[in-house]
């Protein structure tokens, strides 16, 4: 199952970059024998100041055909790690080729958008910055990897 992750804004060089690099990495390795990847991220930026409406319709541009779309959004279902790998691979077993993991700008995701998600997933009732939700989605995902192969990462 391939993995899109469509963010609004760019990331630059530094710290963040670094960590999403690595885990991605790790999750490439990892997922491959799993029928998991690869995972690439997909950035969006509303040049023209539209809004949160204006970044919706970028981010639906931006979506793989037939794409599974999970929003990343505080009002989502919380999980543990163990239950967000069951799910990756509930999609992925049921045939699902292709997933896309939205996170939205500073305003987070419109409306539309969230009711037009299959899925929304939190990281909590706190709102987190889009760039350390890069850092903390790319890092789950490595971490649901290992977990489904049996790996020594997810200590649990």
């Amino acid at each position: 199952m391939r993995i899109t992750i469509c963010a609004v804004g760019r990331l630059r060089a530094g710290p963040e970059k670094s960590l999403i690099d690595d885990y991605l990495s790790r999750f490439e390795r990892t997922g491959r024998a799993l029928a998991l990847g690869p995972a690439q991220i997909v950035e969006i930026d509303d040049r023209k100041g539209g809004g949160m409406s204006s970044e919706a319709d970028l981010l639906r541009r931006a979506l793989p055909a037939g794409a599974l779309i999970c929003t990343l959004d505080e009002r989502g279902r919380t999980m543990t790690s163990p239950d967000f790998a069951k799910r990756l691979a509930g999609w992925r077993d049921d045939g699902q080729r292709d997933l896309a993991l939205l996170i939205g700008g500073a305003d987070g995701l419109d409306p539309s958008l969230r009711a037009q998600a299959d899925f929304s997933l939190s990281f909590g009732a706190m709102v987190w910055p889009h760039m350390l939700v890069r850092v903390m989605l790319t890092e789950q995902l490595y971490r649901a990897a290992n977990i489904l192969s049996g790996g020594p990462y997810h200590r649990a």
